[in-house]
């Protein structure tokens, strides 16, 4: 606020270049300047301010080294015009306001300002302009009157008060002094008045007065002595007072050498500030030139291109007139060339269908093979098992005429055995009896089961066989798909060296659309195929895989937008055409030296044209890739699938022979405890029984 009240007393009371309409305007030290100037003219005279620098707004180092010299000339008129020194808490930091436009110090300067202008010569002058303005600008300046009043003027310096304390206190001492010395001298006159009064009453004898004499003559030689002592101090002090007064001036005398040196720092750093500064501004103007230089370099190399552009079109153009020439003549022969490449694709289908034939009746072989393969590792086992079971069935009948043989002699031996005995002999065949025709029904339900597990392993290894019929199908497809795409590739590079050869554009505009329109055919074609062959990986692939399905739809949109772009790509081609028939029917060699903008244009869709057939050849690449580990996912789904049903079926066929082991293992063991015999033949009955009727049984 005080600020903003010192800018508004400024426009007041002084006229320069550019309003004080902030406080910001008083940081640059101009407007503070000119109101000092004002205050005092013979202290802040005209050779004062022209060292303030006015273009201050850009530079704060200006600002800094203006506000220094301003607060260096108010400390010394504070000094040597008003006799108050500034103490250090009250002298403002210069390079914050200079830097930062610090209010508070900003502050400390308008103080030192207004105690200069309330405390010189001109003060009611200056009071009276105050007493113009506004009240909140009249109480604003009469606050920081007050307050710098309280703190430059009525406050004392230390050193001086210290000196004036020293001073009262030694002659306090001298007084001191001066009264002993004088009641001394009273009782010497009281001692001197009543000798007086008692040589008056009678003479004094001779000694005593001789005795006085000597006393006085030896104070008057001390007194001598001391004065001579007091006269020499006083010679040594007024040599010691002259000394210093020369040393004073010597030091006033460099004193006044180092200000004029401090100047002249001061004002070769301003210039430094401002060298600064401009050698900032050189570096900018030094690199805008050498910018300007390697814009003009560029453009010496834009005019040599073009020259060398404007000499590669005539020669463009020549060309072009030959090529016309040689297009008149390539009519004729291009029946020809059609009906050779006719016979090609023909020759090229018969090919693809034999290989397809020929590579199905492989695989038939090979799935043939297997299959016998397999029917004999199944002759052999049945085989085996067979034999087994003979050997079985031999066990048995003999263990079976043991068993009566045994219960027959014990009958003949104990005849006089208790009857339940005889019934347990007579009970034991038709338990036999039972068993083996439980283990029989049992056999055959196993044989149904396992007959129902072959039908469906067949149909399972039916539909593997189907999907790898299907899958070295797709395969042969793929390849000639692929040999169909390298011919494209070696067509379409036949036509970039053509074009390179003859080095233009002018080419048989018809003979590059029928290929191009072929090279998009086969495209289309190979893309019709490979939905199909998606379509037929849909119908195999389980129907709760969702994230081939996914993966699939993805494809097809890409697929789809593939195609769009074909066709968008077909029409924008045709639509050049047309256009360079036009430029070519039209064009005139003589007239123009230029290339026209439409060829141009069809150079550019040309080459438009090669990389999307290789961005086309790549995406067809990545598809290929992706269908394969699609294919060798249902491959290996189907495999697993039924590798797990044969699995199951050798797991229940291995667990119903173990149980049937136990129960005639314990059916042995019943036999032995009972008859305290071992039979080998035990260890070989037949293998399909139940568990759960074993533990029945036992």
């Amino acid at each position: 606020v005080m600020c903003s009240r010192f800018s508004e007393l400024c426009n007041k009371r002084i006229t320069f270049s550019g309003p004080c309409g902030s406080y910001e305007d008083l940081t640059g030290g101009v407007a503070i300047s000119q109101t000092l100037s004002n205050v005092d003219p013979t202290w802040f005279n005209d050779a004062w301010i022209m060292r303030i620098k006015k273009d201050t707004a850009e530079n704060w180092r200006l600002k800094v080294s203006n506000l220094k010299r301003i607060l260096q000339s108010v400390l010394e008129y504070y000094q040597d015009v008003l006799g108050h020194p500034v103490s250090e808490d009250h002298i403002p930091d210069v390079g914050l306001i200079g830097e930062f436009s610090n209010t508070a110090e900003l502050r400390k300067m308008v103080q030192l300002v207004l105690g200069c202008a309330i405390s010189c010569d001109k003060k009611e002058e200056h009071i009276q302009r105050i007493m113009t303005l506004g009240e909140s600008v009249q109480q604003a300046v009469m606050e920081s009157i007050q307050e710098s009043r309280k703190y430059y003027f009525i406050s004392e310096d230390t050193d001086e008060k210290n000196q004036i304390l020293q001073r009262c206190h030694e002659l306090e001492q001298q007084v001191s002094l001066l009264l002993e010395e004088k009641k001394g001298l009273l009782t010497e006159n009281r001692a001197l008045r009543d000798q007086q009064d008692l040589s008056e009453g009678g003479a004094a004898p001779p000694h005593i007065f001789n005795k006085k004499m000597l006393l006085l003559q030896t104070q008057i030689e001390q007194l001598q002595e001391e004065n001579y002592r007091l006269e020499s101090a006083r010679d040594d002090y007024k040599q010691r007072c002259e000394e210093l007064d020369r040393e004073v001036q010597e030091l006033h005398q460099r004193n006044q050498d180092l200000t004029g040196l401090a100047h002249e720092a001061q004002s070769l750093r301003d210039e430094m500030d401002i060298l600064r500064h401009s050698s900032d501004r050189v570096g900018k103007l030094e690199s805008l030139v050498e910018s300007y230089k390697k814009k003009l370099e560029d453009l010496g190399d834009l005019r040599r291109q073009v020259k060398l552009l404007e000499e590669r079109n005539t020669v463009y153009m020549q060309r072009t007139c030959q090529l016309e020439d040689e297009l008149h003549k390539a009519h004729a022969s291009r029946a020809q060339v059609e009906n050779l490449n006719r016979q090609i694709q023909e020759l090229h289908k018969k090919h693809s269908a034999e290989s397809l034939r020929a590579e199905k009746w492989q695989f038939e072989f090979t799935t043939l093979k297997e299959k016998l393969e397999a029917l004999q590792k199944e002759r052999e086992r049945l085989l085996v098992e067979r034999d087994s079971l003979r050997e079985t069935n031999d066990e048995l009948r003999c263990s079976h005429l043991q068993q009566t043989c045994l219960v027959q002699s014990d009958a003949l031996l104990s005849g006089h055995a208790p009857p339940a005995e005889t019934l347990a002999a007579e009970i034991l065949p038709a338990e036999l009896k039972e068993s083996v025709v439980r283990l029989q029904q049992e056999n055959k339900m196993l044989c149904v089961q396992e007959a129902s597990y072959q039908e469906q392993l067949c149909e399972l290894q039916n539909l593997l066989e189907e999907s790898n019929r299907g899958k070295n199908r797709l395969e042969s497809e793929n390849r000639l798909n692929q040999e169909q795409i390298q011919e494209l590739r070696a067509q379409v590079e036949e036509l970039q060296r053509l074009l390179r050869e003859q080095g233009s554009q002018a080419e048989d505009t018809t003979l590059l659309k029928r290929k191009l329109d072929e090279h998009l055919e086969m495209l289309h074609e190979t893309h019709s195929e490979l939905q199909k062959k998606r379509e037929y990986i849909e119908t195999l692939e389980p129907k709760a895989d969702a994230n081939m399905s996914r993966k699939v739809d993805e494809l097809q949109q890409i697929l789809h937008q593939k195609e769009e772009d074909m066709r968008a790509m077909e029409e924008r081609y045709k639509r050049y055409v047309d256009k360079a028939r036009l430029v070519i029917k039209t064009l005139d060699p003589k007239q123009s030296n230029h290339i026209p903008p439409e060829i141009q244009a069809l150079k550019n869709q040309l080459n438009e044209k090669d990389t999307r057939i290789r961005h086309l050849e790549n995406d067809f690449e990545k598809t290929k890739t992706q269908r394969e580990q699609e294919e060798k996912l249902i491959i290996s789904a189907w495999y697993n699938m039924g590798m797990n049903m044969h699995q199951k079926a050798t797991d229940e066929r291995s667990s119903a022979t173990n149980g049937a082991q136990s129960f005639l293992a314990q059916q042995r063991l019943a036999t032995n405890a009972r008859r305290g015999l071992i039979s080998r033949s035990h260890s070989q009955l037949p293998r399909y029984i139940n568990p759960d009727k074993q533990l029945s049984l036992s």
